[in-house]
């Protein structure tokens, strides 16, 4: 399945992906993707943290602004700003300097953490375990969603439903996801409420038998922080 339009929005969510349409995104989504630049973990976490930002300025293209004078030294200036309640949440850990570039923008936000992993069985089969959640008052909120991969959209749902069932229900939920999966969108049509938007800036058509992206980029979280037991 081709998604072939730079705004798409389904039943329940809209979809926007970025890298249909030429900038310089696609030149640090590139440098993440390959194989020998990727071995630069700072390089890898400096393009994640700058893709954050990417998407927190096309984010906040969405959010309520209200009108405010700004006393200058010579005078008064009106500026519009924006008056959303924004709270950016992240599943560790590769989401941390997708989260920390989304931050870098959006400074008075407040934040939220979730630990989520797969575990694997004796047959070699996963499923995703949601441990450590820590979560503010969602209610009324903007909820940004940040993590790098979405393989089959296990993660981010199970981790959704925790910090809903954690903070409780936010006016509007923002997923950020560089890398995406078409079976992973799929999935997400068919679970995220209809005031949801997912962002990203590839999608990629195939998984493995493990669900590991293809072409991908291999394991974020390892390319950002080193490899794990």
């Amino acid at each position: 399945m081709l998604y072939l339009s730079f705004e798409q929005i389904f039943e329940n969510m809209k979809l926007i992906n970025l890298g249909q349409s030429d900038s310089l995104l696609n030149t640090f989504v590139a440098q993440m993707r390959d194989k020998q630049i990727q071995k630069d973990s700072m390089r890898f976490r400096t393009n994640l943290h700058r893709l954050g930002q990417i998407f927190a300025y096309e984010i906040s293209k969405t959010l309520t602004f209200t009108p405010t004078d700004v006393q200058t030294p010579l005078g008064t200036a009106n500026v519009n700003l924006y008056d959303s309640k924004i709270v950016i949440a992240t599943i560790l850990r590769a989401g941390l300097p997708l989260h920390e570039g989304i931050l870098s923008y959006f400074d008075d936000a407040e934040n939220a953490f979730i630990a989520a992993y797969r575990k694997y069985d004796a047959a070699e089969k996963f499923h995703v375990n949601t441990e450590y959640c820590t979560c503010p008052d969602l209610r009324g909120k903007v909820l940004i969603l940040a993590d790098t991969m979405l393989a089959t959209g296990s993660s981010l749902i199970l981790g959704l439903e925790r910090l809903i069932a954690d903070g409780g229900d936010p006016a509007y939920i923002h997923l950020v996801c560089p890398i995406a999966s078409t079976y992973a969108v799929d999935a997400l049509q068919k679970a995220l409420p209809k005031d949801s938007t997912l962002w990203t800036a590839a999608i990629d058509e195939e998984l493995t038998s493990h669900s590991y992206i293809v072409p991908g980029l291999g394991d974020a979280g390892d390319l950002a922080y080193g490899s794990k037991l």
